[in-house]
This record gives C-alpha cells, sequence and structure tokens, in this order.
C-alpha cells in the first residue's frame, strides 16, 4: 500500500515537470512574433536595412485628429474639417427629460399600468421598485431599464413606453441672425412634429446679409458628448437638399457664422428664401460723403400686399422689399455731381463688432443694369461716397439721367427774364435750358449775348463768372455749361436799356415838376 501511494505520488510529479515544460514552450512560441516585430521596429528606426519590404515607421504626432473628439469642447466659430462638412446627420431618437408625460403599458399588470410624469430630477415614480432616472433616455432605453426594475418582481415583464405628451423644446440660436437669444418650442401630440433649422431661423427674424448659410453649425449633446453636425442652407435652398434642414431637439444650439466673402448677387437669393432676409421693419443707416443730404437715415421697408390664401399665416404675414443702396441715396437726396460712383463703400457690422468692408460700383448699375450692385442694406450700415478726381461730360450726363441722382435741382434765374425766379430743372440742365425755363430773355431789354453765372462749388467756394451766350451751342463749358444744384443765371440789361433807364432817373423830378405846373395852370 506505501508502494503504490509512493509511486503515485512520483507520477503526478512528472506529469507536472511535462506540463510546466509544455506552457513555457506555447508562451515562448506566441510571445515571437511580439519580440520580431519590436526588434524590426527598433531596427527601422535606427536606419538598418532589414529587408526588401521595409516599410516607413509611423509618426504617431501627426495621425489626423479624430471625429467628433469627445475631448475638446467644438468651437462654433471655428471651421469644420473638410471630410465633416457634409456630415449625414440622420433622425436621433427622441429622449426624455423633465417635463415629459409618458405611458407605461407592463403585459397583464394593469394596475401599475398607466401615466406617469417625468419629474424635475428626470425619474418617473414606479409602483415597488420606485423612481427610475430616465433622464437622457429614447423610448426603448426606458422601456429595457424599467423591464430590468421590474424583472424582480415579474419572471417575464414586458413593457411598453409611449409619449402623451413631449415637454416645450428650448433651442438656442446665435451668429448672424436679427434676434438671437433662446427659443422655446411647444410640441403637441404622440407623434410630435420637431422644429428644424429653418424654422429656427425665421423665428429669430432671419439671416443677416453677411450670413454665412453653407456653414451653420447645431451642436447637440448626445449620452453626455457633445457633437457638432453642419448645416449647409445653400444646397438645400439651390439644390432641394432636405437633409441639410436639420431636425432639432432639445437643448440644441445653432450658430450662423460670418461669411468671408459677401457676394451680392446670393443676396437676392436668400432674400427670396423663407428662412432669408427679413424686411418688413425699418433700419436706420448713414450715409457720408458726396451727397446732398449726409446723416443718418430712416428707410421704410415698402411693404406688398399679398393674394388670398387658405394658410391663415400666410395672410398674417406682410412681404416686403428689402431696402436697397439706391433708395438710401434717394433719401439722402441723390449724389453730388463729383460724386465718385465706382468706389462706393458701406462698412457693416457682424454680430461680434467686427467690421465688413463692401465695395459697390454703382457705375455698372447705371450702364449695364447689374441689378446686384444695388446692394441690400441692413440696419446700421455706413454708406461711404468718395469725392471723384475728375469726370467727364459723357459720363456726368449718364450719372445724372441715373436713379441715384436727384430727379430736379432748383437753379436761379434772375435779372432780365419774362420769368425771374427759381426754377426746377432735371440735373445736369445746360445753361440755355435753363433760360427758356424761366421764359427767356426779356426782348427789349435783356443783354442777349453775355450773362453771368454763379455756382457753389462742391468744396464750399463761389465762383463767379461771365459767359457768352449761343442759343443754338451744345453743352460745352464755355457757352453752354451745365448748373448744378442753387446756381444762379443773372441777366443783366442791355446797353439802350440801360441808358434809357439812367435818363429816366435823371429826368424823373423834372417830369414831376413839369406836371405841377400842368395841373396849376389847367
Amino acid at each position: 500500500m506505501k508502494i503504490t501511494s509512493v509511486l503515485y505520488q512520483l507520477f503526478l510529479e512528472r506529469v507536472n515537470n511535462y506540463s510546466a515544460i509544455a506552457l513555457s514552450l506555447c508562451l515562448a512560441l506566441a510571445s515571437a512574433p511580439a519580440i520580431a516585430q519590436q526588434n524590426t521596429i527598433e531596427l527601422q528606426d535606427a536606419g538598418s536595412d532589414t529587408s526588401s519590404t521595409e516599410k516607413e515607421p509611423i509618426d504617431y504626432r501627426n495621425l489626423p485628429p479624430l471625429e467628433n473628439n469627445s475631448f475638446s469642447q467644438p468651437d462654433l466659430s471655428s471651421p469644420l474639417p473638410a471630410d465633416s462638412l457634409n456630415f449625414a446627420t440622420g433622425e436621433s431618437d427622441y429622449t426624455l427629460g423633465a417635463g415629459d408625460r409618458v405611458n407605461l403599458n407592463i403585459f397583464q399588470v394593469e394596475e401599475y399600468s398607466g401615466d406617469y410624469p417625468v419629474l424635475v430630477d428626470g425619474t418617473i415614480s414606479l409602483p415597488l421598485v420606485g423612481r427610475v432616472d430616465v433622464r437622457g433616455l429614447s423610448l426603448k432605453e426606458t422601456s429595457d431599464k424599467v423591464s430590468e426594475k421590474y424583472s424582480t418582481y415579474l419572471k417575464r415583464p414586458i413593457i411598453t413606453v409611449g409619449l402623451i405628451a413631449p415637454r416645450p423644446l428650448k433651442v438656442g440660436i446665435s451668429g448672424e441672425v436679427d434676434n438671437p437669444g433662446s427659443y422655446e418650442v411647444a410640441l403637441a401630440g404622440e407623434n410630435p412634429q420637431f422644429p428644424s433649422v429653418t424654422d429656427m431661423i425665421q423665428q429669430a427674424g432671419g439671416i443677416t446679409t453677411i450670413a454665412d448659410v453653407r456653414n451653420v453649425r447645431v451642436r447637440r449633446e448626445i449620452k453626455g458628448k457633445e457633437v457638432v453636425y453642419n448645416a449647409n442652407l445653400w444646397d438645400l435652398l439651390t439644390k432641394g437638399r432636405i437633409k441639410e434642414d436639420i431636425s432639432l431637439r432639445d437643448g440644441d444650439n445653432i450658430f450662423i457664422p460670418t461669411t468671408d466673402e459677401i457676394n451680392t448677387q446670393e443676396l437676392n437669393r436668400l432674400a427670396q428664401a423663407s428662412f432669408g432676409l427679413q424686411s418688413d421693419k425699418p433700419i436706420q443707416v448713414a450715409v457720408v460723403g458726396e451727397v446732398y443730404r449726409p446723416g443718418s437715415h430712416f428707410i421704410q421697408p415698402e411693404l406688398l400686399s399679398r393674394g388670398n390664401s387658405g394658410n391663415q399665416a400666410n395672410q398674417n404675414r406682410q412681404e416686403s422689399i428689402p431696402p436697397r443702396l439706391s433708395q438710401a441715396i434717394g433719401i439722402a437726396n441723390g449724389i453730388k455731381p463729383l460724386a465718385d460712383v465706382r468706389k462706393v463703400q458701406v462698412n457693416r457690422t457682424s454680430w461680434d463688432g467686427t467690421e465688413k468692408l463692401i465695395n459697390v460700383d454703382l457705375w455698372e448699375l447705371i450702364t449695364a443694369g447689374d441689378t446686384s450692385q444695388d446692394l441690400i442694406l441692413q440696419d446700421g450700415d455706413r454708406i461711404v461716397i468718395a469725392k471723384a478726381d475728375k469726370l467727364s461730360e459723357a459720363e456726368s450726363q449718364k450719372i445724372a439721367a441715373g436713379t441715384i441722382s436727384r430727379a430736379e435741382i432748383t437753379v436761379n434765374v434772375v435779372g432780365e427774364v419774362v420769368s425771374p425766379g427759381p426754377v426746377q430743372v432735371p440735373p445736369n440742365t445746360p445753361l440755355n435750358n435753363a433760360i427758356l425755363a424761366a421764359g427767356g430773355f426779356d426782348s427789349q431789354r435783356a443783354n442777349k449775348s453775355e450773362v453771368e453765372l454763379v455756382s457753389l462749388k462742391p468744396d464750399g467756394t463761389v465762383e463767379k463768372r461771365k459767359v457768352k451766350i449761343d442759343l443754338g451751342a451744345e453743352v460745352n463749358d464755355e457757352t453752354n455749361p451745365v448748373l448744378g444744384q442753387n446756381d444762379v443765371v443773372v441777366v443783366n440789361r442791355s446797353g439802350s436799356t440801360a441808358a434809357f433807364d439812367n435818363v429816366g432817373k435823371v429826368t424823373s423830378p423834372l417830369g414831376g415838376v413839369f406836371g405841377l405846373f400842368n395841373a396849376i395852370f389847367r
């Protein structure tokens, strides 16, 4: 018996030794590839030639950043990476929060089924299990969590969760919109219609004229992580890509950045969009430089009447024409003769207080009909119209005929004309036309060969000169110059008329004496 026990112990010891050897061999074989790989990397780092298929070492410092990196807060004002611009958003599930009301249907347990409100702390209070935290959970996740709680009391709990009354959504919007801030949207029904990005922009008064509609950002918190989506509303407007109009959820934040370059042609398209420029309120702009009435001016919107429509919301909505640059110049009484219409500048303030400079060429509007140069204005714009060094006669005539010039100017024609006094004439009217507007020369008393012209120059000085009259001459600076606002034309008496008037002054006392004698002797 003892011999058998000793043999058994020797057998077990031998088996254990063999097992240890086998295990050591397995571990050595398993670690051999890792050691070989490490040696290969070390050799590559040292620059040795290991094989013909040698690969470059990985530089971990230049690896591309992770998409939607949750370790850093997203900066809504910085541009998204190029590969994130067309990020497919899709529809995210509705998540529960304080204020929701849900219905729990526990299969074959009607006494525990019913409607339950989500409390302020994000929990629902249920029979037996007490409070269950459902904050941030979808309806499916809530069903799974409640089923897990009831599994202690029910053998196979089957629980269905439905949304009875959703809470109002709170959405923040900032950037290039007329009325940034926080907005609350009420939802109704078991299948609520969530607002979209364009809905909220429209509710916030529409975009401004310098909004970057290609990079509208939507920031959303999902499972405790912040994700930033990009909505390209220009593609929505021009290509009809409805997925760009992201469906919003509670707590979303919308940011509309400022565009780097302003495309005046795109502004006309954006003005027609439902979420675009809304111009139903008066705006205040400043016009300075070569205009007759510089300063601050209010521009009232020109409202358009709408036809009868079955939609009550459309009936209550007033459409209007966006205020434009030519309208502001018109309120400032038009441009002066030496205005440089090729270099009009509009200074516009963005959402963060920085200024955008927009250069406008009104010459293209006058000569080529480029309506994109008639810039759509927004509240707070500052319009600067510089003075030109020199304008040709042909350019002056074209500018005077344009809508940015005054419809009429006042010229004073005094002296020996039929109807002396101020006359209203079109801008850049020549001297001969102004005399004819005053009824022409007095045929018996006027000096028809020469007149005096008194002009107020743009620099504030007064110029007085004599002009030889040639009623058959074309417009020229010598005999038929172009008149400006408040110019004075003095038509003097002819030489014979002046002589007779002087004789009359001398003889007028004698005439009075002779008249007295005639009266006495009669």
